[in-house]
Protein backbone atom coordinates (compact mmCIF):
# COMPACT_ATOMS: atom_id res chain seq x y z
CA UNK A 1 0.00 0.00 0.00
CA UNK A 2 1.29 3.37 -0.45
CA UNK A 3 1.55 6.20 1.56
CA UNK A 4 -1.08 8.26 0.19
CA UNK A 5 -3.06 5.05 0.13
CA UNK A 6 -2.23 4.41 3.61
CA UNK A 7 -3.20 8.04 4.98
CA UNK A 8 -6.62 7.75 3.28
CA UNK A 9 -7.10 4.03 4.62
CA UNK A 10 -6.60 5.25 8.45
CA UNK A 11 -8.49 8.73 7.81
CA UNK A 12 -11.73 6.47 6.97
CA UNK A 13 -11.18 4.39 9.69
CA UNK A 14 -11.36 7.24 12.09
CA UNK A 15 -14.34 8.40 10.42
CA UNK A 16 -16.13 4.69 10.90
CA UNK A 17 -15.09 5.05 14.53
CA UNK A 18 -16.69 7.95 14.93
CA UNK A 19 -19.79 7.01 13.89
CA UNK A 20 -21.89 8.53 10.87
CA UNK A 21 -24.96 9.34 12.79
CA UNK A 22 -22.92 11.22 15.39
CA UNK A 23 -21.40 13.28 12.77
CA UNK A 24 -24.34 14.03 10.85
CA UNK A 25 -25.49 15.08 14.25
CA UNK A 26 -22.39 17.35 15.04
CA UNK A 27 -22.99 20.44 16.03
CA UNK A 28 -20.07 22.94 16.09
CA UNK A 29 -19.40 25.86 18.27
CA UNK A 30 -17.35 28.77 17.41
CA UNK A 31 -14.71 30.63 19.06
CA UNK A 32 -12.51 33.79 18.17
CA UNK A 33 -10.02 35.92 20.01
CA UNK A 34 -7.42 38.68 19.03
CA UNK A 35 -5.00 41.18 20.36
CA UNK A 36 -3.79 44.20 19.13
CA UNK A 37 -0.53 45.06 18.37
CA UNK A 38 1.34 46.80 20.79
CA UNK A 39 4.67 47.15 19.76
CA UNK A 40 5.91 43.90 20.36
CA UNK A 41 9.67 42.96 19.51
CA UNK A 42 9.12 39.72 19.51
CA UNK A 43 6.69 36.72 19.47
CA UNK A 44 7.26 33.30 20.71
CA UNK A 45 4.02 31.08 19.57
CA UNK A 46 2.62 27.68 19.50
CA UNK A 47 -0.01 26.65 17.38
CA UNK A 48 -2.09 23.09 18.81
CA UNK A 49 -4.34 21.37 16.35
CA UNK A 50 -6.39 17.62 17.24
CA UNK A 51 -8.19 17.44 13.85
CA UNK A 52 -9.90 18.78 10.87
CA UNK A 53 -8.61 22.05 8.58
CA UNK A 54 -6.16 24.58 9.73
CA UNK A 55 -4.75 27.78 8.07
CA UNK A 56 -2.00 29.74 9.41
CA UNK A 57 -0.66 33.40 7.62
CA UNK A 58 0.05 37.12 7.88
CA UNK A 59 -3.11 39.03 9.60
CA UNK A 60 -3.57 42.25 10.34
CA UNK A 61 -0.66 44.80 11.12
CA UNK A 62 -2.48 46.18 14.25
CA UNK A 63 -3.59 42.58 15.56
CA UNK A 64 -0.67 40.60 17.22
CA UNK A 65 -2.55 37.58 16.18
CA UNK A 66 -6.00 36.21 16.09
CA UNK A 67 -8.03 33.07 16.23
CA UNK A 68 -10.94 31.94 14.83
CA UNK A 69 -12.30 28.46 15.45
CA UNK A 70 -15.29 26.31 13.96
CA UNK A 71 -15.34 23.08 16.41
CA UNK A 72 -16.86 19.90 18.37
CA UNK A 73 -17.21 21.28 21.75
CA UNK A 74 -18.01 17.70 23.07
CA UNK A 75 -14.52 16.46 22.24
CA UNK A 76 -12.33 19.35 22.01
CA UNK A 77 -11.77 22.55 23.54
CA UNK A 78 -9.68 25.79 22.35
CA UNK A 79 -6.06 26.45 23.60
CA UNK A 80 -5.37 30.31 24.39
CA UNK A 81 -2.71 30.77 26.59
CA UNK A 82 -0.72 34.16 26.74
CA UNK A 83 2.38 35.38 28.54
CA UNK A 84 2.96 39.10 28.56
CA UNK A 85 6.17 38.74 30.40
CA UNK A 86 7.68 36.52 28.17
CA UNK A 87 5.71 37.68 24.81
CA UNK A 88 4.76 33.82 24.27
CA UNK A 89 1.35 32.84 23.13
CA UNK A 90 -0.52 29.08 22.41
CA UNK A 91 -3.18 28.78 20.36
CA UNK A 92 -5.63 25.83 19.10
CA UNK A 93 -7.86 23.23 19.76
CA UNK A 94 -6.78 19.87 21.95
CA UNK A 95 -8.42 17.18 22.83
CA UNK A 96 -10.82 17.86 26.21
CA UNK A 97 -10.26 14.31 28.09
CA UNK A 98 -6.67 13.94 27.19
CA UNK A 99 -5.47 17.90 26.72
CA UNK A 100 -3.45 16.47 23.85
CA UNK A 101 -3.86 16.60 19.85
CA UNK A 102 -5.26 12.65 20.21
CA UNK A 103 -7.85 12.35 17.59
CA UNK A 104 -10.17 8.63 17.78
CA UNK A 105 -11.47 9.98 14.31
CA UNK A 106 -11.10 13.07 12.70
CA UNK A 107 -13.55 15.95 12.25
CA UNK A 108 -13.32 16.84 8.73
CA UNK A 109 -15.88 20.06 9.28
CA UNK A 110 -13.72 21.19 11.96
CA UNK A 111 -11.33 24.60 11.08
CA UNK A 112 -9.00 26.57 12.46
CA UNK A 113 -7.94 30.18 11.18
CA UNK A 114 -4.95 31.44 13.03
CA UNK A 115 -3.08 35.10 11.88
CA UNK A 116 -0.20 36.75 13.43
CA UNK A 117 1.29 39.96 13.00
CA UNK A 118 3.60 40.73 10.04
CA UNK A 119 5.20 43.43 12.54
CA UNK A 120 6.88 41.01 14.96
CA UNK A 121 10.11 38.81 15.09
CA UNK A 122 8.03 35.22 14.67
CA UNK A 123 9.13 31.83 16.38
CA UNK A 124 6.90 29.85 15.54
CA UNK A 125 5.89 25.78 16.38
CA UNK A 126 2.77 24.25 14.36
CA UNK A 127 2.11 20.25 16.27
CA UNK A 128 -1.04 18.97 14.13
CA UNK A 129 -2.77 15.68 15.03
CA UNK A 130 -4.92 14.60 11.74
CA UNK A 131 -5.13 17.57 10.03
CA UNK A 132 -5.04 19.12 6.27
CA UNK A 133 -3.16 22.04 6.97
CA UNK A 134 -2.31 25.19 4.74
CA UNK A 135 0.83 27.71 6.89
CA UNK A 136 1.60 29.89 4.46
CA UNK A 137 4.73 32.24 6.04
CA UNK A 138 4.84 35.21 3.46
CA UNK A 139 4.40 38.07 4.63
CA UNK A 140 5.63 37.71 8.29
CA UNK A 141 8.92 37.76 10.21
CA UNK A 142 9.61 34.61 10.59
CA UNK A 143 12.76 33.81 13.11
CA UNK A 144 12.77 30.35 13.71
CA UNK A 145 10.04 27.56 12.86
CA UNK A 146 9.23 24.03 13.68
CA UNK A 147 6.34 22.12 12.17
CA UNK A 148 5.13 18.69 13.68
CA UNK A 149 2.66 16.60 12.36
CA UNK A 150 1.24 13.05 12.55
CA UNK A 151 -1.11 11.37 9.94
CA UNK A 152 -1.60 15.02 7.82
CA UNK A 153 -1.26 16.42 4.77
CA UNK A 154 0.48 19.55 5.18
CA UNK A 155 1.38 22.79 2.68
CA UNK A 156 3.93 24.78 3.85
CA UNK A 157 4.63 28.04 1.88
CA UNK A 158 6.63 30.87 1.36
CA UNK A 159 4.93 32.53 -0.59
CA UNK A 160 6.70 35.94 -0.32
CA UNK A 161 10.31 36.70 0.62
CA UNK A 162 10.79 36.32 4.94
CA UNK A 163 11.13 39.96 6.01
CA UNK A 164 13.98 38.74 8.03
CA UNK A 165 16.97 36.30 8.73
CA UNK A 166 15.61 32.86 9.57
CA UNK A 167 17.73 30.75 11.78
CA UNK A 168 16.38 27.26 11.09
CA UNK A 169 13.17 25.36 9.87
CA UNK A 170 12.81 21.90 10.84
CA UNK A 171 9.95 19.64 10.35
CA UNK A 172 8.65 16.69 11.73
CA UNK A 173 6.27 14.38 10.19
CA UNK A 174 4.36 10.82 11.23
CA UNK A 175 2.31 9.55 8.53
CA UNK A 176 2.15 12.09 6.91
CA UNK A 177 2.30 14.12 2.94
CA UNK A 178 4.21 17.47 3.28
CA UNK A 179 5.28 19.83 0.76
CA UNK A 180 7.33 22.84 1.42
CA UNK A 181 7.10 25.43 -1.31
CA UNK A 182 9.44 28.24 -1.80
CA UNK A 183 12.67 27.50 0.70
CA UNK A 184 14.38 30.05 -1.00
CA UNK A 185 11.94 32.87 -0.17
CA UNK A 186 12.45 31.26 3.92
CA UNK A 187 16.03 33.08 4.37
CA UNK A 188 16.87 29.98 6.68
CA UNK A 189 20.48 29.37 7.26
CA UNK A 190 19.35 25.93 8.06
CA UNK A 191 16.33 23.17 7.09
CA UNK A 192 15.82 20.04 8.84
CA UNK A 193 13.17 17.35 8.00
CA UNK A 194 12.93 13.65 9.86
CA UNK A 195 9.81 11.93 8.57
CA UNK A 196 8.99 8.20 9.39
CA UNK A 197 6.23 7.49 6.06
CA UNK A 198 5.05 9.56 3.68
CA UNK A 199 5.36 11.85 0.49
CA UNK A 200 8.07 14.87 1.06
CA UNK A 201 8.40 17.35 -1.66
CA UNK A 202 11.10 20.63 -0.59
CA UNK A 203 10.64 23.04 -2.93
CA UNK A 204 13.69 25.90 -2.84
CA UNK A 205 11.98 28.09 -5.11
CA UNK A 206 12.49 31.59 -4.56
CA UNK A 207 14.67 34.73 -4.18
CA UNK A 208 17.90 33.35 -2.76
CA UNK A 209 20.00 35.57 -0.91
CA UNK A 210 22.58 33.38 1.19
CA UNK A 211 23.96 29.22 0.91
CA UNK A 212 21.83 26.86 2.64
CA UNK A 213 21.89 23.66 4.47
CA UNK A 214 19.68 21.14 4.51
CA UNK A 215 19.38 17.51 6.57
CA UNK A 216 16.86 15.41 5.44
CA UNK A 217 15.84 11.82 7.09
CA UNK A 218 12.95 9.49 5.65
CA UNK A 219 12.39 5.89 6.87
CA UNK A 220 10.27 4.99 4.61
CA UNK A 221 8.27 6.77 1.80
CA UNK A 222 9.34 9.42 -1.36
CA UNK A 223 11.66 12.33 -0.82
CA UNK A 224 11.98 15.02 -3.91
CA UNK A 225 14.25 17.81 -3.71
CA UNK A 226 13.30 21.00 -6.09
CA UNK A 227 16.38 23.19 -6.91
CA UNK A 228 16.74 26.16 -9.34
CA UNK A 229 19.05 24.99 -11.89
CA UNK A 230 21.59 28.33 -10.94
CA UNK A 231 21.89 26.69 -7.18
CA UNK A 232 25.13 24.23 -6.68
CA UNK A 233 24.20 21.28 -4.84
CA UNK A 234 26.09 19.03 -2.76
CA UNK A 235 24.68 15.78 -1.57
CA UNK A 236 26.15 13.67 0.98
CA UNK A 237 23.74 10.44 1.04
CA UNK A 238 23.14 6.91 3.00
CA UNK A 239 21.68 4.88 -0.04
CA UNK A 240 20.58 1.88 2.96
CA UNK A 241 17.86 -0.10 0.33
CA UNK A 242 17.30 3.51 -1.34
CA UNK A 243 17.70 5.09 -4.60
CA UNK A 244 18.88 7.95 -5.36
CA UNK A 245 18.73 9.51 -9.24
CA UNK A 246 21.72 11.59 -9.48
CA UNK A 247 20.78 13.14 -12.56
CA UNK A 248 22.84 16.02 -13.30
CA UNK A 249 25.32 15.38 -10.97
CA UNK A 250 28.62 13.41 -10.99
CA UNK A 251 29.48 11.08 -7.95
CA UNK A 252 32.76 11.79 -5.36
CA UNK A 253 32.28 8.77 -2.86
CA UNK A 254 29.20 9.15 -0.90
CA UNK A 255 28.82 12.86 -2.31
CA UNK A 256 27.16 13.56 -5.47
CA UNK A 257 28.02 17.29 -6.76
CA UNK A 258 26.01 19.27 -9.19
CA UNK A 259 27.97 19.84 -12.39
CA UNK A 260 27.45 23.81 -11.41
CA UNK A 261 28.58 24.08 -8.68
CA UNK A 262 32.11 25.27 -8.77
CA UNK A 263 30.62 28.51 -11.36
CA UNK A 264 27.42 28.87 -9.21
CA UNK A 265 26.98 32.08 -6.53
CA UNK A 266 24.71 30.36 -4.65
CA UNK A 267 25.21 26.79 -3.25
CA UNK A 268 22.80 24.14 -1.36
CA UNK A 269 24.53 21.02 0.77
CA UNK A 270 22.04 18.34 1.76
CA UNK A 271 22.99 15.86 4.12
CA UNK A 272 20.50 12.97 3.35
CA UNK A 273 19.49 9.29 4.83
CA UNK A 274 16.78 7.19 3.31
CA UNK A 275 15.99 3.83 4.74
CA UNK A 276 13.51 2.12 2.57
CA UNK A 277 12.39 4.90 -0.43
CA UNK A 278 13.57 6.61 -2.90
CA UNK A 279 14.98 10.44 -3.91
CA UNK A 280 14.75 12.31 -6.57
CA UNK A 281 16.57 15.75 -7.46
CA UNK A 282 14.15 18.05 -10.12
CA UNK A 283 15.56 20.93 -11.67
CA UNK A 284 13.78 24.78 -11.69
CA UNK A 285 14.37 26.06 -14.57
Amino acid sequence: MTPRASLAAGLLLGLAGAGVGALEAQTLKHFSTTRQFHGEVRLAATVEFGGGTLDVSAGAPTSLYGMQLAYDGERFQPVIRWSAGAAAVTLGLTNRESGSLGVGGTIPNQTASIQFSPQTDLDLTVKMGAAKSVVDLGGLRLSSLMIETGASQTEVRFSKRNAMRCTTAAFRAGVAELAVLGLGNSRCDRVTFEGGMGSVVLDYAGAWESDAELDATLAVGGLTLRVPRSVGVTITTDRFLASFQPAGFTREGNRYVSTNDATASRHLRVDQATSLGGATVEWLD
